[in-house]
C-alpha cells in the first residue's frame, strides 16, 4: 500500500526528520489498510503561532496543530468510500508541527529534538484518524496508552 505523506518545510532546518517513516509506523500500527494522505507543514514558533490564531483564535504558539479531513472513530477501520476518486487516497489531513517548541519541550523532557518531533507526529496522526484528549477520562488515556504502544515501535 502507497501512502502519500507530503511534507513542506516553512522554515530552515539543519537536520533531516523521518516523517514519513513516523506516519507510516503510526498508521500501519492503527491498522489503515487504505493508502492515506497525510500533509505535514514544519514551522517555527511564529508561524504555528499565526495558524493556530487564524484557526483556532488561540493567540500563541503550540507544538502542534491538526487538521482532520474527517469525523473518525478512534480504532474503526477506514471506509472506502473515503477515498478521493482522482488519488485513490484518503486525504487524513494536514498537520504543521513547530520544530521550535518542540526543540524547547526536548529540553524540557529531557529526551532528543528526534523523539519529541517523532511523538508530535504520532501524535498528530491519531488526530487525524479520529482520536482525542481533551476529556481527562477514557479518551485521554485510549489515546495516550496507542502513543506509547506506537512510539515503542518507532523506537528513537
Amino acid at each position: 500500500m502507497k501512502h502519500r505523506i507530503l511534507i513542506a518545510y516553512e522554515i530552515e532546518c539543519e537536520k533531516e526528520f523521518c516523517f514519513t517513516d513516523w506516519v507510516r509506523i503510526a498508521l500501519a500500527e492503527e491498522l489503515a489498510t487504505q493508502a492515506c494522505e497525510v500533509n505535514v507543514l514544519v514551522e517555527n514558533n511564529e508561524g504555528i503561532h499565526a495558524i493556530n490564531q487564524e484557526m483556532r483564535q488561540m493567540d500563541k504558539p503550540t507544538d502542534v496543530l491538526s487538521f482532520p479531513m474527517f469525523d473518525l472513530i478512534p480504532g474503526e477501520p477506514l471506509a472506502e468510500a473515503l477515498s478521493d476518486p482522482e488519488t485513490g487516497l484518503i486525504p487524513l489531513g494536514d498537520m504543521v508541527i513547530s520544530l521550535e517548541q518542540a526543540a524547547i519541550q526536548a529540553e524540557e523532557y529531557g529526551h532528543s529534538l528526534e523523539r519529541e518531533v517523532a511523538y508530535l507526529t504520532v501524535h498528530s496522526v491519531l488526530h487525524l484518524l479520529g482520536y482525542d484528549h481533551l476529556d481527562e477520562g477514557k479518551q485521554k488515556r485510549q489515546m495516550r496508552q496507542r502513543e506509547k504502544e506506537i512510539m515503542e515501535k518507532i523506537n528513537v
